[in-house]
């Protein structure tokens, strides 16, 4: 290898690159890992990424690494590899796939909401992608076995399928809006589910929590439950627009006479316009809370409060803690 260059002076590549603490900061951060272009990135390129931004933490880069180069590699490295564990995710698991794989799965649940086996197939679809989402975008240190990814799995399915059929079975006279609507609230019943269930080693064992310098001082189950419920929150807002404004607009243009005659485009019509919602919902709805969460020291469990305070005194006021997303 050729010799190796240092870093632009100051240039921390683990630093992010707008104010994380300001929601346009975090948006603008969200925008830029979220998007959709990089699942088109070859593995190779990823590869190179990673070890474009380890050799810069080193304080080595390849001579002639411009910031923009730098800022790119970082930018691949955020959308594919897991913050924790700095393994590479699975394509369909990554928040960079949101876009595409949201806009079919939202778009067919919108389309096919008639028929019980089309709500019960679409439905069923969903979750499926949901679970694998939540167990790709953990927080990794928290490890869970294949029975508890099943159990998860099955209640989140369940409870989707439930909401679904019992809701399109009490709107049957009702507006016909309100039955577009049936998707929405069993995908939002069903994230309130899926995702704690995938997430239950974090609230049994706690997750990892540090101080302001990374420094770890032990495991919190309610830093756990705050952090899972804010991805709760994230989710149904991520889902919410499209799958509320959009049954709107369909039900709108559908009285139009050219609409009956292109019935057979309503379904496309839809996953387009469903990625036009999600484009920006899902940097948006992944930067409504700080990714490195805080909580007060006197919202910790008691035995973890004091071991704290017994070791660093008043020094440590918030503990910090990766929520996952």
């Amino acid at each position: 290898h050729a010799k190796m260059a240092t870093v632009p002076h100051g240039f921390n590549i683990d630093a992010p690159r707008w104010d994380q603490s300001t929601f346009m900061g975090r948006l603008k951060h969200f925008l830029n890992i979220t998007d959709p272009r990089t699942v088109l990135v070859p593995e190779q390129e990823l590869d190179r990424a990673k070890a474009l931004v380890e050799a810069c933490r080193t304080g080595q880069v390849p001579p002639g690494s411009s910031l923009e180069q730098l800022l790119y590699a970082k930018k691949l490295y955020d959308s594919a590899f897991h913050p924790d564990s700095g393994e590479k995710m699975n394509l369909f698991g990554r928040m960079s796939f949101q876009v595409p794989g949201g806009m079919a799965l939202t778009g067919c649940m919108l389309q096919f909401y008639r028929t019980v086996p089309a709500v019960v197939f679409w439905q069923w679809v969903n979750q499926s992608f949901n679970a694998f989402v939540n167990y790709t975008n953990r927080n990794a240190a928290s490890p869970i076995s294949l029975k508890q990814i099943g159990v998860a799995y099955v209640t989140a399915t369940g409870t989707a399928l439930a909401t679904a059929m019992g809701l399109n079975l009490c709107t049957k006279r009702a507006p016909p809006l309100l039955a577009r609507w049936v998707p929405f609230v069993a995908v939002a019943a069903a994230n309130c589910v899926n995702i704690p269930m995938m997430r239950q080693q974090e609230i049994i064992n706690g997750v990892t929590v540090t101080d302001q310098n990374n420094n770890e001082l032990g495991h919190s189950r309610r830093a756990a439950v705050k952090g899972i419920a804010q991805v709760v929150v994230s989710r149904i807002t991520m889902a919410a627009p499209g799958m509320i404004i959009l049954p709107i607009i369909m039900e709108r243009l559908e009285k139009y006479p050219f609409m009956q005659q292109i019935r057979v485009l309503h379904g496309p019509l839809q996953v387009l316009l469903s990625g036009g919602f999600l484009l920006l919902m899902v940097p948006a709805a992944c930067a409504l809370f700080p990714q490195r969460c805080s909580l007060a020291l006197s919202s910790l469990e008691v035995e973890l409060r004091d071991s704290i305070v017994t070791k660093h005194g008043d020094k440590v006021p918030y503990v910090y803690f990766n929520k996952g997303l």
